[in-house]
């Protein structure tokens, strides 16, 4: 396998709402270490990742260095704002990426700050799924068959499991292929999307290839989750 350039771009832009906190979530000090740096660790540890870059809200630009500070993040080599979204983030982001960076093959993994479990290997399969094929896109088998429903609360129908899996992230393309998106996305008007793995279905990108993601790799959202986060992490120290 050739030799890469591989960045992290985490987004960590989120308000928090649902989880009705006082800070937002990736923010948040569980059991003594907070989600960011508990997320901030996993790239910092893995051999193949050169250089991690963070999107936020400015208020939390100094918090963010006090932290990499605190957790030996050398590999943080730049903090940027975040949108009104998080596809704006994640936009910004890229496009930061786009200015500063000069080698168009470098491979940006895209991951949310707060699925902090995020494990080496899925890190690995993403580099060589992208490497390989083109791009790679974290996901899981379904397990459970899906309603359809468009008011919560009545179901019009079913999904079946077959055929289904679940997206996780990163979200892993090379620099030049991000940077298409970006062009195409602003020519056909499309300011908002889901992730950037729903923009390139959007684009018409395809194939996207599945790099295997795991079940501990879940986003932080409600407070219920940081029950599962406090057990997995106990398991994983």
């Amino acid at each position: 396998m050739k030799q890469s350039h591989n960045i992290a771009l985490v987004l960590a832009g989120g308000t928090g709402e649902r989880m009705h906190a006082v800070v937002p979530k990736q923010f948040m000090e569980i059991d003594g270490e907070t989600v960011l740096l508990h997320t901030l660790r996993a790239f910092q540890k893995h051999p193949l990742i050169h250089e991690i870059y963070l999107v936020c809200m400015p208020e939390w630009e100094e918090f963010v260095k006090g932290e990499a500070k605190v957790g030996a993040i050398d590999k943080l080599h730049g903090i940027i704002g975040a949108g009104p979204s998080s596809f704006a983030s994640a936009r910004n982001g890229i496009e930061y990426l786009m200015k500063k960076m000069t080698d168009d093959e470098a491979i940006v993994l895209v991951h949310d700050a707060v699925r902090p479990l995020i494990t080496q290997d899925i890190i690995s399969r993403n580099i060589a799924v992208c490497l390989t094929d083109g791009n790679a896109i974290t996901a899981l088998p379904s397990y459970e068959a899906y309603l359809c429903t468009t008011n919560g609360s009545t179901s019009e129908g079913f999904m079946p499991r077959e055929g289904l899996m679940r997206a996780q992230t990163p979200h892993t393309f090379p620099l030049a292929s991000l940077r298409q998106m970006m062009k195409q996305a602003k020519e056909q008007g499309i300011t908002e999307s889901q992730s950037i793995f729903t923009l390139a279905g959007e684009l018409g990108i395809t194939p996207l290839h599945i790099a295997q993601g795991d079940l501990r790799n879940f986003k932080i959202t409600e407070q219920t989750d940081i029950l599962i986060y406090r057990a997995l992490k106990f398991l994983e120290e």
